[in-house]
């Protein structure tokens, strides 16, 4: 009987995170002559090179900082296969389409953050029973300078869902359910400043410890209250994703967590907390039409 073959023994089970199959890929790049002789003549010549021109102990030092960094950079090959491994594993589990680096609609403010964003993977399909939609590592990119003139970029990195909801629009065209930050003893001073937004008050002190919710000012107040029923605040406040939040404008649903998640664990809880909410608008826009 023949021995099973490394990469199909490997991938036999799909990867239950981007890490899964680093330490496979790292071993199998390792094991190549080629990544071998790279690494060694690499060090070599950064050896050679610096020993020549400072001393015999420097290029010693220099070529075992070589062969390190030549390790380190196979580790990071490893790294990025694994990872695409396992999205593409994930996307073919879940009968979802992949890609990779590309522009999300700029829908809402999240959506619009920075002074560049992208998606870079994003899975379309199915993300919850009768719910099409996207979910994507999204990254906002925003540049700083300081007092010097020296230029920064940070990075800003969320993992989205999103799902059009357009039927919700006549009843709710603007609708935030953010994290609460802050003292709730400067939530009036803070209101007193919003132009175009005003704060929905539930009847529910664990819903209102958690998130702040906003609407456009104008909305339906009792509409809003028939959205947030006892079992939606219950799912919010118990059973939703940590740190989750949503976003709705113009019947574009964005729902996000912060940091790029690379588990099919949390990817599977981000794509049903999406579907939740987009179900829950769903179901309140039908029972309100005429």
């Amino acid at each position: 009987m023949s021995p099973p073959d490394d990469v199909s023994a490997a991938t036999a089970a799909p990867p239950d995170d981007a890490n899964d199959l680093r330490g496979f890929h790292f071993r199998r790049l390792m094991r190549k002559t080629l990544t071998l002789v790279l690494i060694g003549a690499l060090a070599l010549i950064v050896g050679g090179v610096l020993g020549a021109a400072i001393g015999p102990a420097v290029g010693g030092g220099a070529f075992v900082l070589a062969l390190l960094a030549g390790v380190a950079i196979v580790f990071a090959i490893a790294d990025s296969r694994a990872e695409e491994a396992f999205f593409q594993a994930y996307a073919q589990q879940h009968g979802l389409e992949l890609n990779g680096r590309s522009p999300l609609p700029p829908t809402t403010p999240l959506l619009r953050k920075g002074d560049d964003r992208y998606a870079e993977r994003s899975l379309s399909g199915p993300i919850g029973e009768g719910i099409e939609g996207i979910l994507a590592l999204y990254t906002y990119e925003q540049e700083s300078t300081d007092s010097e003139g020296n230029r920064e970029t940070n990075y800003y990195r969320y993992t989205v869902g999103l799902v059009p909801v357009p039927e919700c629009v006549p009843f709710v065209p603007e609708l935030y359910c953010q994290r609460k930050f802050g003292l709730r003893s400067l939530e009036k001073l803070e209101d007193a400043f919003r132009r175009s937004k005003e704060r929905v008050k539930l009847e529910s002190e664990v819903l209102d410890e958690k998130y702040e919710i906003f609407a456009g000012k104008g909305q339906d107040a009792v509409w809003l209250r028939q959205l947030f029923a006892p079992t939606f605040i219950v799912w919010l406040s118990e059973s939703a994703p940590k740190k989750f939040a949503f976003e709705l404008v113009d019947g574009s649903l964005c729902c996000y967590v912060s940091g790029h998640k690379k588990k099919a664990e949390e990817l599977e809880e981000i794509s049903a907390a999406t579907a939740t909410v987009a179900k829950r608008l769903r179901e309140e826009a039908a029972e309100s039409r005429p």
